[in-house]
């Protein structure tokens, strides 16, 4: 019976957890936490989601984010349970462990970026890029590093709508009610890293080699319609 059950539980894994999903999984959560560490953190550039909604709760209600972040984590999660299956908490869990191993490496180093506290904008535009293609990854694969990406990945799949308009309704959201106590020069910014996380997470996700391999074929065959009829003109 254990053996049943252990060959069961062994051959489910390694259906879930293909090394193109670990690969990704793991470089995901390294690209995303190196940009959170050595951009985010260090310039005050904020996100929206839940991490917005953190800070919301506690300056307003004063909830501590040690129970803010679970309890809205917890949410999210069980939401995205329903509409996403089982399979999703599990590569969601191993990124969560990625992504934590990830900070723990990161946190230990001095800072391996330039820092941009002085440059806001290249701030904004340098943490966009790292967000948008690490979690992109991560989303890729059907995992989630955090209660954002599962409460996102659950609003596209309800909706019908593509996971970058989900992430920024969400992400504008917060930080349109953020502005009840920040200054508006600081969520300008915000807006700008995330609109360009999420559009470059959407594409991040979308691509793939069949689409490539159909664009470059469309164009060579446009190329060559273009050829034919200068030489039969």
């Amino acid at each position: 019976m254990f053996r049943r059950i252990s060959s069961a539980v062994v051959k489910d894994l390694k259906r879930v957890f293909t090394p193109g999903t670990i690969a990704c999984i793991v470089i995901g959560t390294a690209i995303a936490s190196f940009g959170l560490h050595n951009v985010h953190q260090r310039t005050g550039i904020t996100e929206g989601g839940v991490l917005g909604m953190i800070l919301l709760l506690n300056h307003w209600f004063h909830i501590p984010a040690a129970i803010a972040s679970p309890a809205l984590d917890l949410c999210c999660y069980l939401l995205a349970f329903r509409m996403l299956g089982k399979d999703f908490l599990k590569t969601s869990a191993f990124a969560s462990v990625c992504l934590a191993g990830w900070f723990f490496l990161w946190e230990r180093l001095p800072y391996l970026f330039p820092d941009l506290s002085g440059s806001p904008l290249l701030a904004a535009i340098a943490g966009a890029l790292f967000i948008g293609v690490g979690v992109g990854l991560v989303v890729r694969k059907g995992a989630s590093s955090g209660g954002d990406d599962a409460l996102a990945m659950a609003i596209s799949k309800a909706l019908k709508c593509r996971i970058a308009a989900a992430y920024l309704f969400t992400d504008v959201t917060v930080l349109l009610l953020s502005l009840t106590y920040l200054p508006v020069h600081k969520i300008a910014f915000s807006l700008i890293t995330v609109t360009l996380s999420s559009t470059l997470l959407d594409l991040v996700k979308s691509v793939s080699r069949e689409n490539i391999s159909r664009r470059l074929a469309l164009r060579t065959a446009k190329n060559n319609d273009c050829r034919g009829r200068e030489d039969q003109a």
